[in-house]
C-alpha cells in the first residue's frame, strides 16, 4: 500500500488547486485570533488589525480576523465531500486590550462559521493541557470579584458536511481496514481528552514563535476516528506537519498547506525521520491491545469471542476482525515538498516486542510521541 503526502506553501484562502468533494477529512488548528502571537500574521493580510488592537478596540480586532479564517472555511466547505469532516482544535483567549479585559470566544466563532457554510455540528472534544505553574492565576490574588479563572482546555470541534457517508465498493474494504479497537473507541470517543501538550524542538527561534503545534495523538486520534485507509486528510494550517506524519501513521493520503515558507526544512527533516515513531505508535497499539486481552480474559475467565485475520490476536468485536495495522516501510520524496509512503502490514501478535525496521517498542505508559515537531 502506498499513499501520498504533498505540501503546498501558500495562503490557504485560495485552495483552487484541489477539485471539488476531493477531501474526506479536515484536521487542523488554525492561528488563534486574539492569541498575541500571531497577531503578526493576521496583521501583515490586513494592517487594520494592528491599528484596532492599538486603538483598544479588540471586539473589532477579533471579528477581523476571523474574517481571514472564514475565507479558509468557505474552500473548505467547497473540497469536503459529502458525508466528509472538518476537525478544528481551537483555544479561546483572554486578554486585555486598551482597558478592557476579557474572553475572546474563538471556538463559538468558528462554529457559526461553518455552519453557515452548510456543516452540521457534532459534539466537541475537550482538551484539557492544564498547567500546573504557581502563577497562573489572574487578576486580583486572594480577594474577590477581580480575579478570572484560567484557561486550561482548548476545544476540538467536528463538522459535518451534508448527511452520513455512504461506502461504495472497494471503500467498504478499506473501512473494515481502518477499523479501531474496542478499548480505543472507549477513549477516543469521550468528550474529555486528558494530555499535554507538545513540546517543540524548533532549531530556530522565529520559528518556533509562529508555530503552535499540537501533539501528534490529537491528530492521530481524529484521522482514524473521522476517515479510513485511503482517503484524503486536508490540513490548511500544517505548520511542522504533525497532521502529515499522523496520516501516514494511519494510512491516509495528505494534503499539507502553509503560508510560511520557511518552515520547510524544518517538515523535510521531520518527514525525513518520521518512520521510527510511527512504527512505535503502532506497536504501543498493538501492545496495549495485548494487555486488554490478558487483563479481560483473566478477569471474566473466558477468551474474547473473535478473532483478528490480519494480526491473529483475539478481539472483542466482529467488526474488528479485519483491523489492520500498518507499519512504515519507507518515506521518500517523490517531487518538491511531495512524498511517498510505502506500506506494510504490522507482522502477527506474538512477536510484538520484535523490532520492526530496527524500531524498539516505546514503553506502553508512553502516552505521547516526538517526532521532533
Amino acid at each position: 500500500m502506498k499513499t501520498d503526502h504533498v505540501f503546498v506553501f501558500q495562503a490557504a484562502d485560495d485552495l483552487s488547486f484541489l477539485a471539488d468533494d476531493s477531501v474526506d477529512l479536515v484536521v487542523t488548528s488554525p492561528p488563534y485570533p486574539m492569541i498575541e502571537m500571531w497577531d503578526t500574521q493576521f496583521a501583515d493580510r490586513n494592517p487594520q488589525i494592528a491599528d484596532k488592537i492599538s486603538g483598544g478596540d479588540g471586539r473589532r480586532a477579533f471579528e477581523l480576523m476571523h474574517v481571514q479564517l472564514d475565507q479558509v472555511w468557505h474552500e473548505c466547505a467547497r473540497v469536503v465531500r459529502d458525508g466528509g469532516f472538518v476537525c478544528v482544535n481551537i483555544g479561546d483567549a483572554t486578554r486585555k486590550v486598551g482597558e478592557n479585559f476579557r474572553l475572546y470566544t474563538n471556538h463559538s466563532r468558528i462554529t457559526i462559521s461553518l455552519e453557515r457554510l452548510g456543516f452540521q455540528s457534532l459534539p466537541a472534544i475537550i482538551w484539557r493541557k492544564q498547567t500546573n505553574a504557581p502563577n497562573k492565576f489572574m487578576g486580583s490574588g486572594m480577594l474577590p470579584s477581580g480575579a478570572y479563572v484560567t484557561l486550561e482546555h482548548e476545544y476540538i470541534l467536528v463538522f459535518r458536511m451534508g448527511d452520513k457517508r455512504v461506502f461504495k465498493g472497494n471503500e467498504r474494504q478499506h473501512r473494515q481496514r481502518s477499523a479501531f479497537f474496542w478499548e480505543e473507541r472507549n477513549v477516543w470517543f469521550s468528550d474529555l481528552w486528558d494530555f499535554k501538550g507538545t513540546r517543540q524542538t524548533l532549531p530556530n527561534s522565529d520559528a518556533r514563535q509562529r508555530s503552535g503545534a499540537y501533539p501528534f495523538e490529537l491528530a492521530f486520534r481524529l484521522i482514524n476516528m473521522y476517515s479510513q485507509q485511503a482517503d484524503t486528510v486536508l490540513d490548511p494550517f500544517a505548520g511542522t506537519g504533525t497532521t502529515a506524519i499522523a496520516a501516514i501513521a494511519s494510512g491516509r493520503n495528505s494534503v499539507n498547506v502553509e503560508i510560511d515558507s520557511e518552515l520547510s526544512g524544518v517538515i523535510n527533516d521531520t518527514m525525513r525521520t518520521a518512520s521510527e515513531g510511527i512504527n512505535n505508535r503502532q506497536l504501543l497499539r498493538c501492545e496495549h491491545h495485548l494487555q486488554f486481552i490478558q487483563r479481560f480474559e483473566e478477569d471474566k475467565g473466558r477468551s474474547l469471542a473473535y478473532t483478528n485475520e490480519p494480526h491473529g490476536f483475539r478481539v472483542m468485536t466482529k467488526q474488528e476482525r479485519f483491523l489492520t495495522l500498518l507499519a512504515v516501510e519507507q518515506i521518500k520524496k517523490s517531487g518538491e515538498s511531495r512524498y511517498e509512503t510505502v506500506h506494510k502490514t504490522l507482522g502477527p501478535a506474538t512477536p510484538v516486542s520484535t523490532p520492526v525496521h530496527g524500531v524498539e517498542l516505546v514503553s506502553p505508559n508512553q502516552d505521547q510521541l516526538s517526532f521532533g515537531l
